[in-house]
């Protein structure tokens, strides 16, 4: 049976300002996904495929190619705050919806904390007098203080520091993916043994992992103006540009560093420019790297409270959080609380007991999203005009599943047991909250 939603917003979010255009969007995406991972990225990939690290990218190009047709038929299908916690909820129902929630926040929330930290060391190390223990929580709490301020104030603000934020960190990377091409040296761009399948996948999830972002950017959906038609764009726009950028500064890195490209773990994009261009491109990277991790921290900063208030919105959480302020019309709450969580999460560094469970959150998040947007299609729910037409859509969710689940192949089984721990926390919470819930959102609720 066909399904189509009124034009009317959801349930619980009429005080919601549709503000986000295509360009807004986007360049969240490019905030959230080009953050302080790359600054390094390429070291890991060198040392664990040499010279051959670009079939990684594209063995990673051709299932994000998958995985983004399902993102983008998704969100142009639910148009609620929540991003890939409402496509599942909406498909699936409201236990494995809040699941892919839990997987959203996790990896929005414990991510945000390490780049902070890491943030925060890296100003000390350009800015000696915040080095040390005092300096790093000022930076920390200041950051945190600024950005959570500048998003209350209105997802316009925050959506303008985010495009601000995403042009100056962009421009000394292609400082040195553009002028650095004309430093390569050919000999170490040839590839003597190719890596086995283990190694690619393994190195795969990596590269999700680092070109993941768009599942907590698409969060605020519930202001995204014209979600059907801009939020497709928005995706595939940012993650054309990002697949363009990783491929070049790949390839420039090993082409001027070689095989002792695989120990400049530090800053191997830095090394790379100061051979090939000089001192002065050396400092620019250095300094882009952490003009890089503030916009990354601007971006989730924008896009992970929103995940809080739509717990909040359908029972998970107190409703205090799920209240939109009455002046700038924000989630004032759920950015407060956010803000402040993370700010203690970077303090104490605790992100890394979990951080191992990351890149199984990715892909289980994109493996629900797939199947979430096969169930929507076949559902015919839209809640935001004529949604996205994908090409082949009753084949491109399942090979999209197939490839996660080739990369899951490649997880160890201490890591699958933390998973299942995570996973079994959070059913508990289901379980504790399930009294106290509105109706949550179905194909069903969201008929005209």
């Amino acid at each position: 049976m066909q399904q189509k939603s009124s034009t009317a917003p959801p349930a619980g979010e009429g005080g919601l300002v549709r503000a986000l255009g295509t360009f807004g969007l986007a360049a969240s995406i490019i905030n959230i996904t080009v953050g302080g991972g790359i600054f390094r990225l390429p070291a890991d990939v060198g040392r664990s495929l040499g010279a051959a690290g670009p079939v990684a990218y594209l063995v990673c190009t051709v299932a994000l190619a998958l995985i983004v047709l399902c993102f983008a038929d998704a969100g142009s299908r639910v148009t609620m705050t929540g991003g890939p916690y409402a496509y599942v909820e909406v498909a699936f129902g409201p236990f494995v919806g809040f699941m892919a929630g839990v997987l959203v926040w996790l990896l929005g929330t414990f991510a945000l904390a390490a780049v902070s930290t890491i943030y925060a060391a890296g100003v000390g190390v350009l800015l000696p007098a915040l080095d040390g223990p005092a300096g790093r929580a000022a930076v920390i709490l200041g950051t945190f203080v600024f950005l959570g301020a500048l998003n209350i104030r209105g997802v316009k603000q925050g959506a303008r520091f985010n495009n601000v934020a995403t042009v100056a960190k962009l421009v000394p990377l292609l400082v040195l993916a553009v002028g650095g091409l004309f430093a390569v040296r050919v000999e170490n761009l040839v590839v003597t043994e190719w890596p086995s399948a283990a190694d690619v996948a393994r190195t795969s999830i990596v590269l999700i992992f680092a070109f993941s972002g768009v599942e907590t950017a698409l969060v605020p959906s519930g202001e995204v103006r014209n979600p059907a038609r801009t939020v497709p764009r928005a995706i595939f726009f940012a993650m054309f540009g990002i697949t363009l950028l990783y491929l070049a500064l790949q390839v420039v890195a090993r082409g001027v560093l070689g095989d002792s490209l695989a120990t400049e773990s530090a800053a191997p994009l830095a090394a790379a420019a100061g051979l090939a261009l000089g001192g002065w491109a050396r400092t620019l990277l250095l300094v882009g790297g952490t003009i890089s991790m503030f916009g990354y921290i601007g971006g989730m900063t924008l896009a992970v409270p929103r995940a809080l208030f739509a717990f909040a919105r359908d029972g998970f959480l107190p409703a205090a959080l799920a209240r939109v302020h009455p002046s700038y019309h924000t989630p004032h709450l759920a950015i407060a609380v956010q803000a402040v969580l993370v700010a203690a999460l970077a303090l104490t560094g605790t992100f890394e007991r979990l951080a191992i469970l990351s890149n199984i959150c990715v892909l289980l998040l994109y493996g629900a999203c797939c199947l979430a947007s096969w169930v929507l299609r076949r559902r015919g729910v839209q809640q935001g005009g004529t949604p996205f037409r994908v090409p082949a859509a009753g084949v491109v969710p399942w090979l999209a599943c197939g490839v996660i689940v080739w990369m899951l192949t490649s997880i160890t089984r201490t890591e699958w047991l933390a998973m299942a721990v995570t996973l079994g926390v959070a059913s508990l919470i289901f379980v504790a909250s399930r009294g106290r819930q509105p109706r949550a959102p179905s194909a069903d609720s969201t008929s005209g």
